[in-house]
């Protein structure tokens, strides 16, 4: 089982034209992702590889190709556009690979997705991959993945990239994989994400991923308080030694006041009852020796 993508999803590629959209167009063909087109506006008519459709509009997707899921390959400045196009189509799951869109316009996009039933994953992040269903919508490297039962929900892709090797040479699959990003406004956080994964009976733990800035931990912790989230969880906070006041990587990965600091989200998360991971080296074997 799985969370977000599974082999029933029906990918767009928004931007699939455009060099990115091409090479990864490509990875994700290969590892057995059901792309079924492409929109890119003015190119309607071409094909991918001689296989995959590419549209003018994504409702011409949605209507002629019948996806239900969109991942965009489009420049920040177009890439606001590209999402509510999506979402005005009819597309649940949009995953959002651009970073550098202004914070001015994701304001905007996420007061229209209000109003949708949409799932967006992103922006700035690797995306979701599930290996049991070989499915992958993102730019994530295929062949660390392999199936299992412990999900990641992750803020920062190289370190998912890392925990994933790590997991799997430690012999832990992985059911479902997501990087919801690194900005400091994103759509899907750690809440909706550990909700999904608490519903999935593929899942039996997660890891979760965090790092300095804002307090999605924090709200992650105070869900699993509540009894949103049941299962073993697994937890690394990256950034315990950076300096306040200085963005460490992500956009959103700066110390702007106590409740952004490391410690106050290891402290948090700790009460709620997660296993801390002491270092991003020790992720395979802490979670491997938890799981017995």
């Amino acid at each position: 089982m799985s969370i977000l993508v599974n082999r029933n999803t029906r990918l767009l590629v928004q931007g699939l034209t455009g060099h990115q959209g091409q090479y990864h167009t490509a990875q994700m063909l290969a590892y057995g992702t059901n792309v079924v087109a492409g929109a890119t506006p003015g190119r309607g008519g071409q094909r991918f590889q001689d296989r995959v459709p590419v549209y003018d509009e994504v409702e011409e997707a949605v209507a002629k190709a019948g996806a239900n899921a969109s991942i965009i390959f489009v420049p920040a400045p177009s890439a606001p556009d590209a999402i509510l196009e999506a979402a005005d189509a009819g597309i649940k799951l949009i995953v959002c690979i651009t970073e550098g869109i202004p914070a001015l316009d994701m304001v905007k996009v996420l007061h229209f997705l209000r109003e949708k039933d949409v799932t967006l994953i992103g922006p700035n992040c690797p995306g979701v991959i599930s290996p049991g269903e070989r499915c992958r919508v993102g730019i994530m490297p295929s062949d660390i993945h392999t199936p299992g039962r412990v999900g990641v929900a992750s803020r920062s892709g190289t370190l998912t990239y890392e925990a994933v090797y790590q997991l799997t040479r430690a012999g832990v699959g992985q059911s479902t994989c997501v990087g919801i990003g690194g900005d400091p406004l994103v759509g899907a956080n750690f809440v909706e994400v550990l909700a999904l994964f608490e519903d999935d009976p593929g899942t039996d733990a997660v890891v979760l991923i965090g790092e300095i800035g804002g307090v999605k931990e924090q709200q992650a912790a105070d869900f699993i308080k509540a009894g949103g989230f049941t299962k073993p969880l697994f937890a690394l906070v990256a950034g315990q030694s950076a300096p306040p006041g200085k963005r460490m990587g992500h956009a959103g990965a700066i110390i702007t006041g106590t409740a952004a600091l490391a410690s106050s989200k290891i402290a948090a998360l700790r009460d709620a009852g997660a296993a801390i991971i002491p270092s991003p080296a020790s992720i395979g074997e802490t979670v491997k020796r938890g799981m017995g």
